[in-house]
């Protein structure tokens, strides 16, 4: 899959743009707060239908105007698509594919798959469990539609028992608790089956990478927890019966204390939790591992790569690991942002975009 155009309107400090990638790596540079990251970041927000770093989606419009849109033309082994997004100060967004206008955020996932990292993905590292859940949502939901809309129950009914089990009513929660506990563990099935079989993926593909990406020096292992496994079936038995067996737990906490919502990943580099005991540089290569085990899981998933967007990853890499990494990604579009175009070696060769104030020059 590539991205072939991206226009932006009104988007952050863009009036006007319109970008062109090709093929293969595409560097994308300029200085400090000239809008790079904002052309990434537009990039995501037409994969997902939402944004890596803004709060508030209307945080997105250039300040001054009302609105601000983005369109961008894909090409797959499919097709063409194109998916576009309006944002208004004073009302909802609306989001087209193929100039129809959808419904449900859900519509527009899988229509342009990408896979994205900045510093802030390090998140992914160094901070809580919800960070590692996020990173297999995100690429969990661009791959299948029933995992999306099965979070989106599991977080609906998770957050009307947790409200009920802060009832000051006890009979009302015990004679309540079981249908939740059902419609609960049912959405709560899927997601972990998925999880369980992505996680299985994923850690073979980031062990090798990060070998790639290191030279062999150190050893990248990623675990889940594996509290329930099995089909889905067996796993929605023995899910509920946590549950069932968690009630008074749950009760005195006034919260659910077991399920996917608790999941964490276990990442290690030479057996050491790099969370704890990385280096800054061992982090981020430890997430760059991560994100290119996601890009190769959708290429077995679709039989192609999606759109790679690294963004600021090229700091804090050495020069060898930076020619690794290129030698790697130039086999799938990559769209590379930077300070300074030589920061990716041999950049000569590849599309070289520049960008100044919100305008490419």
């Amino acid at each position: 899959m590539i991205i072939k155009n991206l226009q932006l309107t009104n988007f952050r400090n863009y009036t006007q743009a319109e970008f062109n990638y090709c093929e293969g790596i595409n560097i994308v540079s300029g200085g400090n707060a000239q809008g790079k990251t904002n052309s990434a970041e537009a990039i995501f927000f037409l994969c997902t239908g939402y944004s890596p770093r803004a709060v508030r989606e209307k945080q997105v419009i250039k300040r001054g105007e009302k609105f601000a849109k983005i369109k961008g033309v894909a090409s797959s082994l499919y097709g063409d698509v194109t998916v576009g997004i309006d944002f208004f100060e004073d009302k909802n967004k609306i989001i087209k594919v193929n100039e129809v206008p959808v419904q449900k955020i859900g519509e527009i996932l899988g229509n342009i798959n990408s896979v994205f990292f900045n510093p802030g993905e390090l998140k992914l590292i160094q901070e809580a469990p919800e960070d590692r859940r996020r990173f297999l949502d995100v690429s969990l939901s661009q791959i299948s539609g029933g995992y999306f809309y099965a979070l989106q129950t599991y977080k609906k009914i998770l957050l009307q028992r947790n409200n009920l089990l802060k009832s000051e009513d006890r009979e009302l929660i015990l004679d309540t608790l079981p249908v939740w506990d059902i419609s609960l563990a049912k959405a709560g099935a899927k997601i972990i089956a998925e999880r369980n079989g992505y996680i299985k993926m994923l850690s073979p593909f980031a062990g090798y990478l990060h070998e790639e990406v290191t030279g062999g020096g150190e050893s990248l292992t990623v675990k889940g927890d594996y509290k329930y496994e099995g089909s889905e079936e067996e796993i929605f038995s023995q899910f509920l019966t946590a549950l069932s067996e968690r009630t008074e737990k749950d009760i005195e906490t006034g919260y659910t204390t077991v399920g996917p919502h608790r999941d964490d990943l276990k990442i290690k580099i030479n057996g050491v939790d790099v969370r704890v005991f990385g280096s800054q540089g061992q982090q981020r290569t430890a997430s760059i591992a991560l994100k290119l085990a996601e890009a190769e899981i959708f290429r077995e998933k679709f039989g192609e790569y999606p759109v790679l967007i690294l963004d600021d990853a090229m700091s804090e890499l050495d020069k060898k690991r930076r020619s690794r990494l290129i030698d790697y990604v130039k086999k799938m579009q990559t769209i590379i942002t930077c300070t300074e175009p030589e920061c990716v070696p041999n950049y000569q060769s590849y599309n070289n975009i520049v960008v100044e104030d919100g305008k490419l020059v």
